[in-house]
């Protein structure tokens, strides 16, 4: 719960200071929480012209009484779960919306704590603004009750609705009467706050009868009366747990700058280019798992690959080159025909000056023994070198087999093998559900872990091709394009 303190601080013992008067103003988006505060200000102390972000204090005096004002950034909408129900079945018929996508929080968000940490000991009242022009539905009562919520217990009676835009109502239409008709979740709330509100213009801030903020300022003092001169004070658990949230954010912000700026000195700019090379045995889904990270069915799944076939496209905001080739045998590399082993050398330089990684396409509901691993290993070594290990990536195909199992767990259980093969691969993996092309959201993860191998390899950021590998290369290989033409201008190199 909240603690409330006395307003013994409303005023200096000796009169050297006016008393004080501390309001904290909250709101919803375009609610006019800005422009309302520089109406009561009485000047243009904040910036009406972009969101707020963050909370900004200004003051002034009215009557001979010192008023500090807290503007807020705008409170969070949460999603109605109706609506993102909707909103799925849409999507999955490839329908558009009408209602506009909602942003994601950003990193920048902050809670109504730290406005209430820039009136300190605490504000009188916290004036919850509501604009006429829009709806109040369910939904903003709900964003209220959690933004009041997130300050604590006990500030109800400390809060005020404050209706603007009201010289948009019909002519002859009075704010009682626009409040018994909005509806219910209206009502809620003016109940809520002890129906205590007030109307306010704020297209009347120049004029000479403005009395609006006096009459304002004179509920405020009526409030702080029914208070008995308290004043609302956060929980010190509460600001607390707000300060640790901001320093997650903050650490959160600098990290994604940190990997943005390490990605740009390693691509150097756009396009930003990943050639990627699909290994594995037959018919553990390399096909399918190229068509889920291009987003679409380039690939035929389903049969077994003879060729070797390239497709790119635009993934991520990266330009993403693939070659799936034949699979090999699950027990011998003399068991792969010397065709499909040539193949295979053959798909690499198709990704010409070489690929940045090897994904090795591993079923997760297959199980790893010795000897497969042996032959995965003898393959790879043998077709590419002993410094493919660098390059190479083990890739879980078949990832909705799962369900709510994490990788982690399942490669504990996979036994000692999988793991021995894992730190072959320098522990890179990921795991792909391949049975829906463009909808796995894990896919942009992925190219990022190829970028952060890329990375760590400095300056051997791709295999080479070798001279071996291009003989006799337009035998048996499959492209609408010629091997010289391809990935021309590739930045990642």
């Amino acid at each position: 719960m909240a603690a409330v303190s006395s307003a013994s601080d409303t005023g200096d013992p000796r009169g050297r200071h006016p008393p004080e008067r501390r309001l904290l103003i909250l709101g919803g988006p375009q609610s006019g929480k800005t422009c309302t505060a520089n109406t009561i200000l009485g000047d243009e102390v904040f910036d009406t012209g972009t969101e707020t972000t963050h909370s900004n204090v200004g003051q002034t005096e009215i009557y001979g009484r010192r008023v500090t004002v807290v503007d807020t950034p705008p409170w969070t909408i949460p999603s109605d779960p109706e609506n993102d129900t909707e909103a799925e079945n849409n999507d999955n018929a490839g329908a558009e919306s009408d209602s506009p996508p909602q942003a994601p929080p950003s990193l920048d968000s902050e809670g109504p704590c730290m406005g209430a940490i820039l009136c300190p000991p605490g504000p009188h009242a916290i004036l919850l603004v509501v604009s006429v022009t829009q709806p109040f539905t369910d939904t903003e009562r709900r964003a209220a009750e959690e933004q009041l919520g997130a300050l604590g217990g006990g500030t109800w009676r400390y809060s005020m609705v404050l209706f603007t835009g009201v010289d948009k109502l019909p002519k002859g239409v009075f704010i009682e009467e626009h409040i018994a008709n909005t509806g219910e979740a209206l009502q809620w709330l003016v109940e809520r706050c002890g129906s205590r509100y007030h109307p306010f213009d704020n297209t009347r801030k120049e004029t000479e009868d403005n009395t609006q903020v006096p009459e304002l300022m004179e509920k405020v003092e009526e409030m702080i009366t029914d208070n008995q001169g308290w004043y609302f004070e956060v929980n010190e658990l509460i600001l607390l747990e707000e300060e640790q949230a901001r320093r997650a954010l903050e650490e959160e912000r600098m990290r994604m700058e940190e990997h943005a700026r390490q990605r740009e000195q390693m691509i150097g700019g756009p396009p930003r280019e990943l050639r990627l090379l699909l290994l594995g045995w037959k018919g553990v889904g390399k096909s399918s798992v190229g068509n889920s990270i291009l987003g679409r069915r380039y690939f035929e799944s389903g049969q077994e690959t003879e060729l070797c076939l390239r497709r790119q496209a635009l993934v991520s905001g990266r330009r993403v080159t693939i070659v799936d080739t034949p699979g090999w045998d699950w027990f011998s590399v003399r068991r792969t025909p010397k065709r499909i082993r040539q193949e295979s050398q053959r798909g690499a330089a198709l990704l010409r000056p070489g690929p940045h990684t090897l994904l090795l396409v591993l079923p997760v509901v297959s199980s790893l023994t010795a000897r497969k691993r042996r032959t995965l290993l003898a393959h790879i070594e043998t077709l590419f070198g002993d410094s493919a290990c660098l390059h190479t990536m083990i890739l879980f195909s078949c990832g909705d087999w799962l369900g709510r199992t994490p990788i982690e767990e399942h490669i504990l259980r996979g036994g000692r093998e999988l793991q021995r093969l894992l730190e072959y691969c320098g522990n890179y993996y990921h795991v792909l559900d391949s049975k829906t092309p463009g909808k796995d959201r894990s896919v942009s993860v992925l190219l990022d872990k190829i970028e952060e191998m890329i990375r760590e390899n400095g300056d051997k950021a791709f295999l080479p091709i070798q001279t071996e590998w291009l003989s006799e290369e337009s035998s048996y290989s499959s492209d609408n394009t010629e091997p010289e033409d391809d990935c021309r201008g590739c930045q990642l190199q």
